[in-house]
């Protein structure tokens, strides 16, 4: 097939935000579309209406674009093979479905649901797999006329269901997991292509878009693999060609090991959280395209641009891809700190107004005093939420001494430390890093006290930690005032 007849698509259905696994689906796709200068088109599967939730299809599209995906046609950049929402597509199903309803190779269900897990409740019970059995076996068509016009009498409301071809193999070579079989007496019997509302259900409306909208190649999750057979049945039915298909492996816990669960709040999932927190786009477009698919060489950082370049389908592993957050917590370190000071400042001061550390509409001073603050821990930060319990000790009062850091000033010397800079810094005139430097080397030189006895006794009492970043801008940061009365507060602790 010519690289520029090669059409793609992520096809999401608006019930909810947009997931780690769906987002990865729609970059595989992406990649592959903008490496073989192909085309990439978002179709929104909107035929279970119980489900779909109010701006679930905004959420996605906004969620996309944030990760940087654009793309060639859709409901928000119509095409020539709209529309691009199922639920306004019947027209074209409808005379689809009459086609294989003229044909014999679909027809009226009238079994209802309870008669339907009646059904299966007593498949289990003589240790069979469940399956749908034909409702009309052993009639003649009379018959069978007779008995759906009963159905109707009753005022009952029939599915479609499409006619399984008996004993047939239905096989596909994968671009991912390689030769796949089955055979079609193991898929569940006749299946339903319209719901009785009258909507075409996902296998049905699937294959009628995908065909329509001349789509080359589909990529999605491994747990498509079964509905592959099902479709090959009705691309056969219909005597379409179908799109080659890649099923990409599961997406498992790093922790567990298990598969991927929305149910698994330990495992933040959704795009949107990860936006809320801070992570940068690039980031997690890295992160992601690495679930389950390697570049050669043993990098890990890359550009979109260097991702679409590069991009190989046929190095998408069978093996389940661990999502590891530490991984993508070092992943978007490196972004952060490779990042432009004005971007991460922007991200970093929002969370910081939302934690209500600063005022919703901080003045040019406080701004300046964030950006400081922010800077000395741009090198330390994974994602801009974490600036809020990072720099927790410039807004909020600090607890007493204890513990390791108590015994690591309860000597001689400390005391000797803290009067000498408490009344040093007392005096000066501009409060900043390098004053406050050049005034801890004066009392190292005046003193004798050096190392560890020096600096440990200064950082402990003015932030009430024993690690951080540097101190002389930390100190700057708290300022003078507290400054003095944190090293008050910790004599007085210390008796001395």
């Amino acid at each position: 097939m010519a690289k520029n007849s090669i059409r793609v698509r992520y096809a999401p259905s608006p019930t909810g935000h947009l997931h780690i696994g769906n987002a990865r689906t729609a970059i595989f796709n992406y990649l592959f579309a903008r490496h073989n200068k192909g085309k990439f088109i978002i179709r929104i599967e909107d035929t279970d209406t119980k489900r779909n939730v109010a701006d679930g299809e905004k959420s996605q599209l906004d969620n996309l674009k944030w990760l940087g995906l654009d793309w060639d046609e859709g409901p928000d950049k119509p095409g020539e093979y709209g529309p691009y929402r199922q639920s306004e597509r019947k027209s074209i199903y409808t005379p689809l479905i009459q086609k294989l309803l003229d044909e014999d190779k679909a027809y009226y269900s009238y079994r209802t649901e309870e008669e339907l897990t009646a059904d299966r409740e007593e498949q289990r019970a003589r240790g069979v797999m469940p399956h749908y059995e034909y409702e009309y076996a052993g009639m003649t068509d009379e018959e069978i006329k007779q008995s759906m016009a009963e159905s109707e009498a009753k005022g009952l409301k029939p599915v479609i269901r499409f006619r399984v071809p008996k004993n047939t193999e239905y096989a596909w070579d994968d671009i991912v997991k390689g030769h796949v079989s089955f055979n079609s007496d193991t898929i569940g019997g006749d299946f339903v292509i319209v719901k009785r509302d009258g909507m075409p259900t996902y296998n049905f409306a699937v294959i009628v878009d995908d065909h329509e909208m001349k789509i080359s190649h589909v990529f999605r999750g491994d747990d498509h693999v079964a509905n592959t057979p099902k479709q090959l049945m009705m691309y056969e039915a219909f005597g379409w060609e179908a799109p080659k298909f890649g099923h990409m492996s599961l997406i498992t816990s790093a922790d567990t090991g298990k598969k991927l669960s929305k149910r698994d709040e330990s495992i933040i999932q959704f795009i949107e959280q990860y936006r809320d927190l801070g992570y940068l786009p690039d980031a997690m477009f890295n992160f992601i395209t690495l679930l389950g698919w390697s570049p050669k060489g043993e990098d890990e950082i890359f550009s979109k641009q260097q991702f679409i370049k590069m991009y190989d389908e046929n190095r998408l592993s069978k093996s389940p891809a661990n999502f590891d957050n530490k991984k993508l917590e070092w992943i978007n370190n490196q972004y952060v700190k490779s990042s432009d000071e004005d971007v991460v400042m922007d991200l970093a001061l929002r969370q910081l107004i939302a934690k209500g550390n600063l005022p919703k509409q901080p003045d040019a001073k406080t701004i300046e005093w964030a950006r400081k603050l922010i800077n000395v821990y741009k090198q330390q930060m994974s994602y801009m939420a974490q600036i809020n319990e990072m720099a927790s000790v410039f807004f909020n009062e600090p607890e007493q001494i204890d513990g390791e850091s108590l015994e690591e000033i309860n000597n001689d010397t400390a005391p000797v430390v803290l009067k000498e800079f408490a009344e040093r810094i007392s005096k000066i005139d501009i409060f900043d890093k390098v004053e406050i430097l050049s005034t801890i080397k004066s009392i190292q030189k005046d003193t004798g006290i050096k190392g560890r006895k020096l600096w440990m006794p200064i950082r402990i009492a003015v932030t009430h930690e024993m690690h951080g970043p540097e101190l002389p801008e930390s100190i700057e940061l708290i300022g003078r005032e507290k400054a003095l009365e944190h090293i008050d507060q910790t004599l007085k602790q210390i008796n001395k």
